[in-house]
């Protein structure tokens, strides 16, 4: 009679299992997904290329300067566009650090600067002890690029490839202050990129 209560019990265990089994493999065929050929929202990190005459000169295609490019911003549309950032980023006055810095007062000041923010290696080495300043023209390469501008960095924004796009963000940045910076020259040449 033991051997009868054991031999159900390793067979109803069997059984189990060939069921869990079984719908496992079942449920594998009819919930298969293919991979994607391209990702919806990939961050890409670019990495830069050296030697060669096309890793510049692919690089140094003809863009705007972006003084000219402020003089005709929409703030609403950089205020707009800006709500990409808000998930890391807060721009009130006063207002907490996120997985980025806060950035009120971003536009002139000093580059990984922003009290009680971590800022990564390669930005307090890019800043050079707090003395390189968040510019138009460095805020531009920044957001069109963080990883290539700044190597290392630890933002994982793919960037804005629009120049317009970065000009209308830059230009509502430039809104987040008690007294926003003057808008640059548009007739002064564009400052060397220091990347």
């Amino acid at each position: 009679m033991n051997s009868s209560y054991v031999n159900m019990g390793v067979g109803a265990l069997l059984a189990t299992l060939f069921v869990l089994k079984s719908v496992s493999l079942a449920s594998g065929f009819i919930f298969h997904s293919e991979t994607p050929e391209k990702p919806g929202f990939a961050i890409i990190a670019a990495e830069e290329t050296s030697g060669g005459a096309g890793g510049k000169a692919a690089a140094a295609k003809q863009e705007t300067p972006i003084a000219q490019l402020l003089q005709k911003a929409d703030v609403k549309a950089g205020e707009s566009i800006f709500k990409k950032c808000q998930a890391c980023h807060d721009g009130t006055k006063g207002g907490p650090n996120k997985v980025g810095p806060n950035l009120w007062g971003v536009v002139d000041r000093p580059i990984a600067s922003h009290e009680g923010f971590a800022y990564s290696a390669a930005m307090k080495d890019f800043s050079k002890g707090s003395s390189e300043k968040w510019t138009y023209d460095h805020l531009y390469h920044f957001l069109e690029a963080p990883k290539k501008f700044i190597s290392g960095t630890a933002m994982g924004f793919a960037g804005l490839p629009k120049e317009e796009d970065r000009a209308n963000v830059i230009a509502y940045l430039r809104t987040l202050a008690d007294t926003p910076e003057p808008l640059p020259d548009a007739n002064a040449p564009a400052p060397a990129a220091t990347n």
